[in-house]
């Protein structure tokens, strides 16, 4: 039974030093009727085989004791399986970076979006949660939803994070380099034009960004460098809406 990731964890809403220039009324603007065109032409999609093979490698590669998950971005607000607990915790050496394409989802052929993964460098700071029993079909679950073709560009890795506790190994997604999806550093303002332009048949790019940074806020958490794209994807849509 699929459990709300945030409803499991101990994030409390906690005042925010100002308001986001990205609201829900900006946000709704972005947001239209988009019917799902099915799988991308020329993508291979992956098979039951296929995440059975992943999942048993996950889990073989898993250290002793509850199996872990990090979780920075649309995982604390859209979830899928079943977590227990939740604490604070910071995966060294990666950041959130909205740095792959997506022709599907949020975004379509003729006009792709962008979504996030862990990319080399810096810290990130999200939450862990234990996956719950039965941990295979919960991981099986989450494999799905993460991974769509082959080759995937949002892989999983055990990472080292830090919490309060101390230090301990749990599951990421991370992007692959080498995929011909990953689009690199991008300049800010080129982000925020396709956040506020992208829309597929799960929503917009814009809603994406206004969920991941309104849950990161309500776990403690502000990123930088989403707070300053936020602003940038705001200013965007009331240019495109202006009159």
């Amino acid at each position: 039974m699929n459990k709300a990731i945030s409803s499991a964890s101990p994030c409390k809403s906690e005042p925010r030093k100002a308001p986001m220039a990205l609201t829900e009324e900006l946000v709704a603007l972005t947001m239209r009727a988009v019917e799902d065109a099915g799988p991308t032409p020329g993508m291979v999609y992956m098979t039951d085989a296929d995440y059975a093979r992943i999942r048993d490698e996950v889990l073989a590669g898993a250290p002793a004791g509850p199996v872990k998950l990090f979780a920075y971005g649309s995982l604390l607000w859209k979830p899928v399986g079943e977590v227990r607990g939740g604490e604070r915790a910071v995966a060294t050496g990666w950041h959130r970076s909205f740095c792959f394409t997506v022709k599907r989802f949020r975004g379509t052929v003729e006009n792709p979006g962008l979504m996030m993964a862990l990319d080399r460098g810096g810290q990130c700071q999200g939450m862990v949660f234990e996956i719950a029993d039965p941990v295979a079909a919960n991981l099986e679950a989450l494999l799905r939803r993460e991974m769509t073709i082959l080759p995937a560009v949002n892989v999983p890795r055990w990472l080292q994070v830090r919490t309060d506790g101390g230090m301990c190994s749990a599951l990421g997604f991370v992007v692959d380099p080498a995929n011909p999806r990953y689009v690199g550093k991008l300049d800010k303002q080129a982000i925020a034009a396709t956040l506020a332009n992208a829309v597929g048949h799960w929503g917009s790019g814009a809603e994406y960004l206004f969920e991941t940074i309104r849950h990161l806020e309500a776990c403690g958490i502000r990123d930088r460098n989403l707070w300053q794209l936020q602003e940038l994807v705001a200013e965007e849509i009331g240019r495109a809406h202006a009159g």
